[in-house]
């Protein structure tokens, strides 16, 4: 495939949504962490994360030499490097905000958990791909549910509800691609429904305090309350057009939380007004939009798959992310992709962008391959 054919074909919404998003983290990570940059003498968060996000272009650039259809013949050995990492994280990882998440080596720390959403996909799409002309009852898809369950309960002992429920997410946008019944759908609701309180049992305590704030955060207003409150403020008091560029009193006084993280969405609504937001949301329509058209355009099964699974886990973080800020969702420290600060997260979401731009290249529409859908 010569270079003409690639740039030509190339998806250039996608690539240019994710640029300007990833500009606009730049920005607002640089606003959230005014204050300690200038205590420090130091832009310690944007210079690690311009690092990371050439490091993840770089990946994007030289994944496109190779055919997607390659991860295939990896699958079994990411699921088990991914089994190894959530195993390693129980035994050796590092505590952060009471969630043993990280795992440290020398200066660096990485979450396995991130990275186990792109393993996630490409396992799942491929474990699926093998069995798609045998799923046609609800039995058939046992076997797939059973397939996540171990990386889905290793994650949830973290704790780390955010990641076991994006498992979920992805899980649901594969199997309704494959011909999933609606009525299954709806029968498992149910059962969901049914469970709820067994559910409850289980999760932390900090967990259930996020939902009882959640439906009234005054219950604890300066505990596990304090974020949603802060976070609501902030995006309020942006109004139509914000405050401006470090003039957000929410962020740059310190009184919103995690502003550069979990809640940076609050930080370009309080400084960029319901302007700068919707331009955001906008952003992420694009992304989404141009991940739904690939799956549909993808030249097999597969690609179909891996394409459905990415975009899928975009589009949960993003409604996740900003519901929780505006306070229509619990807190489940789900990032903003391209948006928050994080290396591990920044990393997983070009690597996943970088599937997407392989399948586009080698959809049938552009006909490099000329397979058709298997």
């Amino acid at each position: 495939m010569d270079l003409k054919r690639i740039l030509k074909n190339l998806d250039w919404w996608l690539i240019a949504a994710v640029l300007i998003l990833m500009g606009c983290g730049l920005g607002l990570i640089d606003s959230a962490t005014h204050s300690f940059a200038v205590s420090t003498g130091k832009a310690w968060h944007v210079q690690r994360q311009s690092m990371f996000m050439l490091f993840g272009l770089a990946i994007v650039t030289v994944s496109l030499a190779f055919d997607y259809r390659v991860l295939k013949n990896y699958a079994t050995k990411l699921y088990i490097i991914n089994i190894i990492l959530l195993l390693a994280v129980m035994f050796v990882g590092q505590s952060q905000l009471g969630a043993q998440r990280w795992i440290q080596i020398g200066s660096m720390s990485f979450q396995p958990s991130e990275f186990a959403k792109v393993f996630l996909i490409i396992c799942l799409a491929t474990f699926m791909d093998k069995r798609i002309e045998w799923l046609e009852e609800f039995k058939d898809y046992l076997p797939v549910f059973a397939y996540i369950l171990v990386p889905f309960i290793l994650v949830i002992r973290q704790p780390d509800l955010g990641t076991s429920l994006t498992f979920i997410a992805i899980l649901i946008g594969m199997i309704f691609v494959s011909g999933f019944k609606y009525k299954w759908f709806f029968r498992m609701g149910l059962a969901f429904m049914a469970l709820l309180p067994a559910f409850w049992m289980i999760l932390k305590d900090y967990q259930k305090n996020r939902i009882r704030v959640f439906l009234n955060p005054e219950l604890d207003p300066f505990g596990s309350g304090y974020h949603v409150i802060q976070s609501k403020i902030a995006i309020g008091s942006g109004g139509f057009l914000g405050k401006g560029w470090l003039a957000g009193t929410q962020s740059q006084l310190n009184f919103l939380p995690e502003n550069h993280t979990d809640f940076i969405f609050a930080v370009a609504g309080e400084e960029f007004g319901f302007i700068g937001t919707v331009f955001i949301i906008s952003m992420y329509m694009i992304i989404i939009w141009r991940g739904i058209a690939i799956a549909l355009d993808a030249d097999d099964t597969f690609g179909m798959l891996l394409a459905t699974g990415v975009t899928s886990m975009f589009m949960f973080h993003v409604m996740v992310n900003i519901g929780m800020t505006a306070g229509i969702m619990p807190v489940t420290g789900v990032p903003l992709p391209f948006l928050s600060y994080g290396v591990s997260s920044l990393t997983t979401n070009l690597m996943l962008v970088a599937i997407l731009l392989n399948i586009r290249l080698r959809s049938r529409t552009f006909n490099f391959r000329g397979s058709g859908r298997r």
